[in-house]
This record gives structure tokens, sequence and C-alpha cells, in this order.
């Protein structure tokens, strides 16, 4: 039988969590919100595991990802709001060209009866 992709949510997320939990009670990184940082990479992380490489999860999945970094790196001083936020819009127009290149395919929610995919 073939394991259903929709059932890694919790494994993922249980790792993730603990992950968090473990790196502040290292005190490697105490003062992250974890749960907001890693739920934002789970996020990324899980628009993959479930969705698998599509026009929506190429936008998805990064944007997610690399809003969890910034979070990072916004909390500990080194970036500010006033720069997370324009990356964001940036990465997001980039990612929406990708997502249009002919070689990414359509999510099988967004294709038709005739077989075509709409675009994004």
């Amino acid at each position: 039988m073939k394991p259903d992709k929709k059932t890694l949510f919790l494994q993922i997320l249980l790792i993730t969590i603990c992950v968090g939990w473990l790196l502040s009670t290292l005190v490697i990184a105490p003062k992250i919100d974890w749960i907001w940082t890693l739920g934002l990479a789970t996020t990324g992380v899980l628009s993959f595991a479930i969705g698998g490489f599509d026009k929506a999860t190429i936008v998805i999945g990064p944007f997610f990802l690399a809003a969890s970094v910034l979070s990072v790196l916004r909390q500990t001083g080194r970036i500010s709001l006033d720069l997370e936020v324009p990356i964001l819009v940036i990465l997001v127009g980039v990612l929406l060209l990708f997502a249009r290149l002919p070689a990414v395919p359509s999510p099988k929610w967004m294709i038709d009866d005739n077989g075509r995919g709409n675009d994004l």
C-alpha cells in the first residue's frame, strides 16, 4: 500500500517544533520565536511534500522558506522589518516569473477537462 503524502504533516510538524525547542533549551538561539519561524519553514517544506513540484508550490514553498530565514535574521537583529518586507515582495515577483516557465507543470487542481493548465 502506497503511503499518503498528507500523512507527512504530523511528522514534519513534530520534528520542526522539537528542533526549535532543542535550540532554545541548548541556549543556541533562545530569543527567537521558534513556533512562528519553524511554522513558516514547515509550511514551505510541506507544500513540496504534499503538493509536489508545480506552478503553485514553486511560489509557496520557497516563499515560506525564505520568510523563515528572514524572520530569524530580523529576530536576531541582523536585518530590519524595512528590509525584510521588500525582499519578500521581490521574491514573490521572481517566483511568479519562474512559475510561468513552460517546464513547470500546472497543479492537478488547475487542469481543466481538456487537460490544459491555467497560467498563474
